[in-house]
């Protein structure tokens, strides 16, 4: 225990909740190595008493990160740090595991990755926007190479491409990041301490809520597509278009009253647009900024879903004196981004219609041959078309999700329940399933999850005629 109170030092340095502060540094520990997986924590009233606190503050802090699957407790064996290495689709009463994040971390070896949502393969585009960016690096003259608020070519193109969108913008309006996730991060890192409360639809990009929690947030939710009711919250996060995992686009009424929601309650406002380029009607509705009336909605953008994960490019674009604190942390991280790739980025900027129209027709035609073999194999699920995006949002009738999980796990498809996309682990029988492999691999999967559906419910009956002769 004394290495154990050494380590934390100065844990209550900061605002909030005091186990807020002790989960957050528990955290740490725990994530950096230092508490490795198995590891025993003291009891509740033992830490409690050398940390000069009150016992409901140790159980507040260790059912917190129970709940987030770093800590398991269990009647008479006390409480220990969860091991690693766990299935990526896993869950427990211990806490749902994030499979998004595990299996990006950690590929599981013949396994069919339905879990994650990105595209399987760089287009010919890139490969050309990247020859172009190349041949550029010759000309440059008097740069040293680092420009953290981003390489003013790309910002020009990004202000450019807001303006054309009904969105007025300058370049100095504009940060350049490593894709999405660090645009998040920053906003986050910029905005939010221990304790601040943060508030996410439901469902959620689970990526979005391991950050909030990592900074020691408390999440509130509210129904995705829908205006939150409360005005209490230090940020507020949300996908207006072709949403993840839902596929849904927010309509013109509602994206007026999010965006005045914002401002009225003086509650800044992250809109992600990662996927809003892929709405299968061919259109990009507006971003939530342009329903504003101040400087509360601070748009969020990457090329990782409509060209390819690989080329870390992403932005924020928010009103300048906040890009202007934005960039001077991001230099205090890494002084800016791989400026080829943000060259390549400009270029595919400048031709970006061909990109989305393939891109679009390629996912809406997968999109709907998964919905017809759900429909065929499995037509006692429950789901909605998406109108975008590259996933679809399933209801399981009967059972629970995670544990469903582990069964499709071992016919080799990897698919992660809807509890990873619910901070309070709510939607137990909801799967996500993107529709961005090829149709004979997205028919094989089906299959497969056919297959284990059989064996989950018990019947081990075909799920349809079809699935005999086939």
């Amino acid at each position: 225990m004394e290495e154990l109170i050494g380590s934390l030092g100065r844990w209550a340095s900061g605002r909030g909740p005091l186990y807020l502060l002790l989960a957050v540094r528990l955290r740490a520990l725990i994530d950096d190595g230092i508490l490795p997986p198995g590891t025993p924590l003291p009891p509740d009233r033992a830490l409690a008493r050398r940390l000069a606190v009150g016992r409901g503050t140790v159980i507040a802090a260790y059912e917190l990160l129970q709940q987030e699957g770093k800590l398991v407790r269990r009647q008479g064996s006390g409480t220990r740090v969860a091991g690693a290495g766990l299935p990526a689709t896993r869950t427990t009463t211990d806490g749902v595991s994030n499979p998004l994040l595990m299996h990006i971390l950690d590929r599981p070896d013949g396994v069919t990755l339905l879990s994650c949502a990105a595209p399987l393969e760089p287009p010919p585009e890139l490969i050309e926007a990247y020859q172009k960016a190349g041949a550029q690096l010759s000309r440059i003259r008097d740069d040293i190479g680092y420009h953290p608020a981003g390489h003013p070519i790309l910002r020009a193109a990004l202000a450019a491409y807001y303006t054309a969108r009904g969105l007025p913008t300058e370049p100095d309006e504009i940060l350049v990041t490593n894709g999405g996730q660090q645009a998040i991060t920053l906003i986050t890192c910029l905005l939010v301490t221990p304790g601040d409360v943060v508030r996410t639809e439901v469902p959620t990009y689970p990526g979005a809520t391991e950050i909030f929690r990592n900074a020691g947030a408390l999440i509130e939710t509210h129904p995705a597509g829908t205006v939150p009711e409360s005005g209490q919250a230090r940020l507020a996060y949300m996908i207006s278009t072709a949403h993840n995992p839902t596929g849904a686009v927010v309509p013109a009424p509602v994206r007026r009253r999010l965006a005045a929601w914002a401002c009225d309650n003086d509650v800044p406002l992250i809109d992600d647009e990662v996927t809003a380029e892929l709405c299968f009607d061919g259109s990009t509705p507006p971003p939530l900024a342009c329903y504003g009336k101040g400087e509360h909605v601070l748009t969020v953008g990457s090329l990782s879903k409509l060209v390819w994960g690989g080329i870390r490019v992403g932005w924020v674009r928010a009103a300048a004196p906040v890009i202007s604190r934005l960039a001077r942390l991001r230099a205090i991280h890494d002084l800016g981004g791989d400026i080829v790739a943000q060259l390549a980025a400009a270029e595919l900027l400048a031709r970006l219609d061909p990109v989305r129209l393939s891109r679009v027709a390629t996912l809406r035609a997968r999109h709907d041959h998964l919905c017809a073999e759900l429909r065929e194999r499995l037509p006692e699920w429950s789901f909605e078309p998406a109108q975008g995006g590259q996933t679809m949002w399933i209801r399981i009738p009967r059972g629970d999700a995670g544990t469903f999980a582990q069964v499709t796990a071992r016919h080799g498809v990897a698919v992660p329940p809807g509890q990873a996309f619910d901070p309070a682990g709510g939607h137990a029988d909801y799967l996500r399933l993107p529709f961005l492999h090829p149709e004979a691999e997205l028919t094989e999967s089906v299959k497969r999850l056919a297959a284990a559906w059989r064996e989950y419910d018990g019947t081990r009956r075909p799920a349809s005629l079809h699935a005999l002769v086939v």
